[in-house]
């Protein structure tokens, strides 16, 4: 059985649909939350590294997988709470696109890479298509989230997440989001951030 990259996606979006959350689009339109935050991974996908292999164009897609299966107040509202259930969020979507390639035909060693990025395995090594990942990842939160996200923390965190989001991001990456449309207080927070 070769490898149904269409057929996979395709069953990730299907799971996407089942998003009760909804966002609402530039036309009015109300679109479950991860089918829209998939269509923004992949848009930036496409810039950042337009020849991606099927695997990590997958990695992209499954990246939230079922994220609102197990919502953040599962988890102690604490520093330490939140990233345990960070990790085990990358574990469980992991496992269940894995499960998908499996089903798709997809070879082991394949699905396992799929795994792999969706864990962001190798990053701080610097392996190239862990860092595509986490590029998009910070560019999507910096221009789908980024404005509504400032309203809920005060100034001094923002500029810390900010900062925090910089260095996660490579050199293209960070050209990339100097480039997205911001408003004039997304803007100045992101100035304050990288110094100026």
């Amino acid at each position: 059985m070769a490898p149904n990259f269409d057929q996979a996606r395709s069953r990730i979006y299907a799971a996407h649909d089942e998003d009760p959350n909804k966002h609402t689009t530039g036309d009015g339109q109300q679109i479950p939350y991860e089918t829209h935050y998939s269509h923004k991974m992949e848009s930036y996908l496409d810039k950042r590294k337009p020849d991606a292999s099927d695997v990590l164009k997958l990695a992209i897609c499954g990246q939230h997988f079922r994220r609102w299966e197990v919502p953040r107040d599962s988890y102690p509202m604490t520093k330490i709470g939140y990233h345990t259930w960070r990790t085990a969020l990358k574990k469980r979507q992991a496992k269940l696109v894995g499960s998908i390639l499996d089903e798709c035909g997809y070879p082991i060693d394949q699905t396992e890479r799929c795994m792999a990025l969706i864990e962001k395995e190798g990053l701080k090594q610097g392996e190239e298509e862990v860092q595509v990942l986490e590029d998009v990842a910070c560019l999507v939160f910096l221009d789908d989230q980024f404005d509504q996200f400032k309203d809920k923390h005060d100034g001094e965190k923002i500029v810390n997440i900010l900062k925090k989001t910089w260095v996660k991001m490579s050199k293209q990456g960070q050209d990339m989001a100097l480039e997205i449309p911001m408003t004039d207080d997304c803007k100045a927070l992101v100035g304050k951030a990288l110094g100026g």
